[in-house]
Parts: structure tokens; C-alpha cells; sequence
């Protein structure tokens, strides 16, 4: 055959093979392996073979460099890879949550009215919330037992000339009407007051019966108006074991019946707790309040023993985030703090938990002038009290009196989800370890006025 013919041949092959060879090799290699099943499984065995292989191969990949990020984490929790947040997603945090109790009813029973006296008893909220209900018991009961007429307070802040009346911040008529009865109280005295005739008494947290008989009375007889102050050099906020007597069931009607928010402040703290249940989606709109503020940090300086027996008496920022991502929540969490203004410190806190915010983050626009003010923090202490006392989880970062009466508050309202942080070895824990002894011993003050 010459060259011509043999490359035109070749041409017209090359055309015929997709149309004539390799239609008819694919037909007599499907009807081979139809014919003989022991061809169909060797087939299918080897193509899952590949399969596999490919997949071991990737995998290998993937593993060497989560394994490398791990590390990194290990060395340092706020070095977080991809694979980390997407577990995180995954984690069902339900379980952190809580359910609340079943709310409480009062165990007290409101005495029957006795006379009042012609004299007066006058006194000041001082301090910070955590403080009135305090003083507003002592004072109730101290008038109860010499039969004064109590003068409603003012409110004095932390700072010098924070001074405001009752009503800028509590709700004037249901405090008077829920001591009706009680007490006679009056926004007022009808007469004048002197030096002449009011006699100045200091009185531990908690007084007592005796401590009235003994060290008040007989001034009130001599004087005819007293003027309070509750020394807080120590308190005790532990459980009485039987509410019987009068001045028992007296104090726990003043501290956990007769105090409400102002329309207009309790306005405000709806409007945030509103808004972070908004922005805590991911969590059936559930958010956590954590008491962390920088100032009581550094004031602490050294560690010291806190009043319900834990070691520590506070956590910066650092501390909480690691603890509270040490026993599973997310970084989607939603967490308000008491710290009055953003601070630098709190930035590793905000880095596993984006949605961490403060007062002036979610407080509504108009109101910021009002409520937000260095220089007379009073309403803004009132806000972090009563947003520390409805959020679904409480985290106190600093032990005192603030953590103790916000305890207080949470079991009469039913909502004891709070957790106490403590140094605590390994890289998870339950929840259930850092609930106080206030709660499973049920030792507060709290449920001794409710049952």
C-alpha cells in the first residue's frame, strides 16, 4: 500500500473510532460483565477502593492541621482556629440555662396595726442598691418596735452631692401602701426637727429585738425622734431557721415587699433586658449578667475570703471568659456587664464572647443623658442591680453585699441559675459545680421570707 493510500486510511479510521471500535469495545465490555457477576464485583470493589484511598488522603490533610491549631489553643484559649468555632456551633448549650424554680410564695404574715407615737424616724439610702433593702428593713422594723412614724428617705450616692429623692428612683406609693398597716409613713415630718429633739443611732445590719430595747428605745423616749444609720461592718445574710416573730415576719416584708423601680427607670431596664433578649437569638433570646467592674477590681488588690466560703473573692475579665467557656458556653452567648464604661481590659472577654456589652450599648438613645452620668452613678448602680437580678444566668465576678442581695432577689423571683466562678482544673466542667451553697443548701436569708 503507498504512503498516500496508507494515510488516508489512517485519516478515515481515526473519524470511524468514536462511531464504530470504541462503541462496539464499551458494548461487548458491558455485556462481558453482565454475563459474569464475579467481573461485576471485582468492578465495583475497585472503584470503592479509590473512593476510600481519596478519602484517607484528605483526611490525613485535614487532621495534621487541626491538630497544629489544637496545639496553639492548648498554649492559649483566645487563639481560636475555624474547626473551634465550628464546634461551637455545634454544642447544644441548652443545658446551661437552667430552668427557673417554681416562685416562691412569702412566708410572713403582716401584723396587726399598732399605735404610732407622736415622734419621727428619719433616715437616707446610702451606698448603692444593694444596700437599701438593708436599710429600708432596719428602719421599718426599728419603727415598728418604738412606734415611729418613718419619714421616706432620700437617696445619697456613692459620690459626694449624688443626692436624690425616694421617688427619682423607687415607686413613692406602693412603698407606703405595702407598709400600710405596718408603719405609718409620711413624705414629711408635720413638725420641726432640731438637734434638741432627735437623737443620732447607729444600728448593725439585722438588728435585733434586744438591740432596740436596749440601745433605741430609750433614746427615742428621751429625744422623741431618731435619726438611723446602719453600721455594715459585718452582715450576716444566711437563712433564720423559723420566721415567727413579729419583727421577723416585719423585716421580710420590708425587704422583699416594699421596694419597686419608678415607672420611668423600670421602663429603662425593660428596654435593655428587651434588647438583648433580641440580640441572644441563637439563645432563645437568654442572655447572662456578669458583675464586673474594674473599679471594685483594683480596690480589691489581694484576695480575700467571701462571704459564702469561696477562696476567691474576684475574676477580671480573662478569668470569666475562660471559665465560662470551661463549662460550655458559646461564643454566640450573649453577656451584659456592670462595668459603667468600655475598658481596654475587658477585650479578652469580647473576644469569645462578641456579644458582650455594657450599659451604654443597649440603653436607649434618649435616656442616655439621664441615666448615664460619671459623676452620679447612683441610677446607673440601680440598673446593673435590678439587670443583674432578671437576666436567665448570673455570673458575680466580685463577692460583697452587691452578690448577696442580688441572690436575694433572684430566689424570690424564682430565678436561682447562678454561678460562682473558682479556679478550677482541666478544660471542661458542669455547670451544677458552680451553683453556691445560697441555692443547693437553700442557707440565704431569702428562704427564710419565702417558702
Amino acid at each position: 500500500m503507498q504512503r498516500s493510500e496508507r494515510e488516508h486510511y489512517g485519516r478515515d479510521k481515526k473519524k470511524e473510532k468514536p462511531r464504530t471500535n470504541w462503541g462496539l469495545k464499551a458494548g461487548k465490555w458491558i455485556s462481558s460483565i453482565l454475563a459474569d457477576p464475579r467481573q461485576l464485583l471485582a468492578g465495583f470493589l475497585t472503584v470503592t477502593m479509590f473512593v476510600m484511598l481519596a478519602h484517607m488522603i484528605k483526611r490525613e490533610h485535614f487532621s495534621s492541621n487541626s491538630q497544629v491549631k489544637m496545639s496553639i489553643t492548648q498554649k492559649d484559649p483566645f487563639e481560636r482556629s475555624k474547626f473551634e468555632e465550628q464546634i461551637d456551633d455545634l454544642v447544644d448549650s441548652s443545658g446551661l440555662w437552667g430552668d427557673d424554680a417554681v416562685k416562691l410564695k412569702p412566708c410572713w404574715t403582716k401584723p396587726k396595726k399598732s399605735d404610732q407615737s407622736e415622734g419621727y424616724l428619719s433616715f437616707s439610702l446610702t451606698d448603692g442598691p444593694e444596700y437599701h433593702v438593708s436599710q429600708i428593713a432596719d428602719a421599718v422594723v426599728v419603727a415598728r418596735s418604738i412606734g415611729a412614724t418613718l419619714v421616706l428617705p432620700d437617696i445619697r450616692g456613692s459620690k459626694l452631692g449624688d443626692k436624690k429623692d425616694f421617688d427619682a428612683v423607687y415607686d413613692a406609693q406602693n412603698f407606703i401602701k405595702s407598709l400600710d398597716g405596718v408603719v405609718k409613713v409620711v413624705q414629711k415630718p408635720s413638725t420641726t426637727i432640731s438637734a434638741k429633739n432627735l437623737a443620732v443611732v447607729k444600728v448593725p445590719a439585722r438588728v435585733t429585738k434586744d438591740h432596740i430595747a436596749e440601745f433605741i428605745e430609750p433614746q427615742f423616749q428621751k429625744k422623741g425622734n431618731i435619726r438611723l444609720a446602719t453600721s455594715f461592718s459585718s452582715i450576716n445574710m444566711k437563712k433564720i431557721n423559723n420566721v415567727k416573730s413579729e419583727i421577723d415576719s416585719v423585716a421580710c416584708m420590708a425587704m422583699f415587699g416594699s421596694l419597686e423601680l419608678q415607672p420611668e427607670v423600670r421602663g429603662v431596664v425593660n428596654s435593655m433586658v428587651e434588647r438583648l433578649r433580641t440580640l441572644s437569638r441563637k439563645s432563645d433570646g437568654r442572655f447572662i449578667a456578669v458583675d464586673l467592674r474594674i473599679d471594685a477590681l483594683e480596690k480589691k488588690g489581694c484576695q480575700e475570703p467571701s462571704s459564702d466560703g469561696s477562696k476567691k473573692s474576684y475574676f477580671d475579665a480573662r478569668e470569666v471568659a475562660v471559665f465560662l467557656r470551661k463549662i460550655g458556653y458559646g461564643k454566640d452567648t450573649t453577656i451584659y456587664l456592670t462595668q459603667p464604661r468600655w475598658n481596654n481590659s475587658l477585650s479578652e472577654l469580647k473576644e469569645l464572647f462578641p456579644k458582650t456589652y455594657t450599659k451604654e450599648g443597649i440603653m436607649p438613645t434618649d435616656k442616655k443623658d439621664q441615666f448615664l452620668d460619671s459623676d452620679a452613678p447612683m441610677l446607673e448602680e440601680v440598673i446593673d442591680f435590678y439587670m443583674c437580678s432578671e437576666s436567665d444566668v448570673f455570673v458575680p465576678a466580685i463577692s460583697g453585699l452587691f452578690y448577696d442581695n442580688v441572690v436575694g432577689k433572684r430566689i424570690s423571683s424564682g430565678k436561682t441559675q447562678i454561678l460562682v466562678p473558682t479556679d478550677t482544673p482541666g478544660s471542661s466542667a458542669s455547670p451544677d459545680q458552680f451553683i453556691p451553697d445560697y441555692i443547693t443548701k437553700k442557707n440565704h436569708l431569702a428562704y427564710s421570707c419565702f417558702c
